[in-house]
């Protein structure tokens, strides 16, 4: 089958260009697939971390995506339409992240449907975990070019049906990371992040954003003993004032070690493989990539009941 991807990739970097590279890989191996990307992804005035792109420290997978589509400019829509048809895909598949990608993709792909080819959307989020004016409408407009989806829980699927009762979707949990390596000696790794070899060590690992309520974690700190240390390791979308704060207030400067930075592909192994227990104290969520990261170092997951993270983790 011919497959078109439009999506984040190479040279864009995180969470979503890493499942997508991965999915590419995948897909390649029977079928004939190519990728198309943006040439831009976010203006940098709406983006909260410090570069959209892979550097050369990073141990990015440079899948050959054809940078075409920019989001916030209409000219470059028509042009993306033109070059997805003359690959004269049997599928397209695409992927709603957040609202914001909503116009630009869902114009894309109605352009593609008329050609006959099927579009097929993997499912993020359809509710957003930080709601803005009009989210409703874009992710309705999105939704409602495509003909069938995918989604990683059960809660994005009831989140879709509320738009879209009638949808052709199919629930596929979000699958285990194999990318970053292998578990490492737990003493060797605490040595090179300069933690406390002794301490039962709580990791909260990813982008750190109001939603994942890391200040929740930070507070509970104060009901633990001193066995216990908490590491941060994450680029912080925003400020990090508000959580220095409650470290300050809580005089845990010796109880939380922070990596306060984008993490390599390459640290990843040494994170998961120093800590006891991996914590996620959302205050919303759908899925995450952080569960299935920790699950493939076999370590084990503490996670708030909300969204769709209780789908993930036997209690």
């Amino acid at each position: 089958m011919k497959i078109a991807l439009l999506s984040t990739f190479y040279p864009f970097r995180g969470g979503i260009a890493q499942f997508n590279a991965r999915l590419f890989r995948v897909l390649e191996k029977d079928h004939d697939v190519k990728a198309f990307t943006f040439t831009r992804q976010y203006p940098q005035l709406l983006f909260p971390g410090t570069t959209q792109l892979v550097t050369g420290d990073d141990n990015a997978d440079p899948v050959p995506a054809v940078r075409l589509l920019d989001t916030i400019n209409p000219l470059s829509f028509p042009g993306t339409i033109h070059s997805i048809r003359a690959f004269q895909p049997e599928m397209l598949v695409t992927r709603l992240v957040m609202p914001f990608f909503a116009p630009s993709l869902g114009f894309v792909a109605a352009g593609i449907r008329k050609s006959g080819t099927r579009v097929v959307s993997i499912l993020d989020n359809v509710i957003p975990h930080e709601p803005r004016p009009g989210d409703k409408a874009l992710t309705s407009y999105f939704l409602k070019r495509n003909d069938a989806f995918l989604a990683m829980s059960r809660t994005v699927e009831n989140d879709l049906r509320r738009f879209v009762p009638d949808a052709v979707c199919k629930i596929q949990p979000h699958p285990l990371y194999d990318h970053f390596g292998e578990k490492t000696d737990m003493k060797r790794a605490r040595a090179k992040l300069n933690l406390p070899i002794d301490k039962k060590i709580l990791l909260f690992f990813g982008f750190i954003r109001d939603y994942k309520g890391l200040d929740v974690l930070l507070e509970s700190m104060n009901f633990l003993d001193d066995s216990y240390h908490l590491l941060v390791g994450g680029e912080v979308y925003g400020s990090f004032e508000k959580y220095q704060h409650i470290i300050e207030k809580n005089r845990l400067k010796n109880k939380v070690t922070l990596r306060i930075r984008y993490i390599k592909d390459t640290e990843v192994a040494d994170f998961f493989s120093a800590a006891d227990v991996a914590v996620l104290p959302y205050r919303t969520a759908t899925q995450s990539g952080i569960t299935q990261i920790a699950f493939s170092f076999n370590l084990p997951v503490i996670v708030t009941d909300v969204g769709g993270l209780s789908e993930m983790v036997t209690h």
